[in-house]
């Protein structure tokens, strides 16, 4: 049964910017200089894989959960494997959980706490799956094997269900993804580099920028909703 009712919207910050940084086994005064600088660079969510050592992890995403208390990055953890995993990343600070994998029971207890929970699925019946799980919206994983294509063709039967591509996704193929049809994409180790603020920031603005070009081309080629003069469809 579908939880239109009670499935969680994506956050704005995904939603709006279309970007989600990954920091995949990243720890220390790094993570905030890492999130600082894509901050500065318009992105505004922050995907910390529950990798282990994952206390570190947990203290990373406390420590960004301190430090931008206000809104301005969106802190969630990645590579939730279990319930369990789910509680402790919460608990830390994460606002949002995504998983490379399909596993209702955990998207539904995400759901049922008003938690977005982006699950991993790659055919047509792991992404209707998931959504109907109460997912806020599916991650496309992984990325490079699917395809633009994909995406697009998946708008076709399940126009309903928003696709995020994640996995191998790169600035050159941001424009094909969005264009597609997808809200938004994960981006992992070019976005985050070597972790150098300026680095990031600049890597961070280009992204961006490429999403938000790649919407506009996609509305302006949008078909127009043609309607009669009393206002009906033809």
């Amino acid at each position: 049964m579908e939880l239109g009712a009670t499935r969680p919207g994506i956050p704005a910050a995904i939603r709006d910017v279309g970007v989600v940084a990954i920091g995949r086994r990243l720890a220390g005064e790094g993570v905030v200089a890492i999130a600082e600088g894509l901050v500065a660079g318009g992105v505004r969510a922050f995907e910390l894989t529950l990798n282990e050592p994952e206390a570190a992890v947990l203290a990373s995403l406390e420590t960004l959960a301190r430090r931008f208390p206000d809104g301005d990055l969106l802190v969630g953890a990645g590579t939730v494997l279990s319930i369990a995993a789910a509680e402790r990343a919460i608990g830390a600070g994460a606002r949002f959980l995504v998983s490379p994998h399909i596993d209702v029971e955990l998207v539904r207890w995400a759901a049922d706490r008003g938690v977005p929970c982006f699950p991993g699925a790659l055919t047509p019946s792991e992404v209707l799956a998931a959504w109907r799980a109460g997912a806020a919206a599916v991650k496309l994983f992984p990325a490079s094997v699917a395809g633009p294509a994909l995406v697009r063709e998946l708008q076709g039967p399940l126009p309903f269900i928003p696709l995020m591509p994640t996995g191998g996704v790169t600035l050159a193929s941001v424009p094909a993804f969005i264009g597609a049809g997808a809200v938004a994409v994960g981006m992992g180790s070019w976005l985050t580099g070597e972790g150098a603020p300026e680095s990031v920031q600049q890597r961070a603005s280009s992204i961006v920028a490429a999403v938000a070009e790649a919407r506009a081309g996609r509305a302006a080629s949008a078909p127009a909703v043609v309607t009669s003069s009393t206002g009906s469809r033809p």
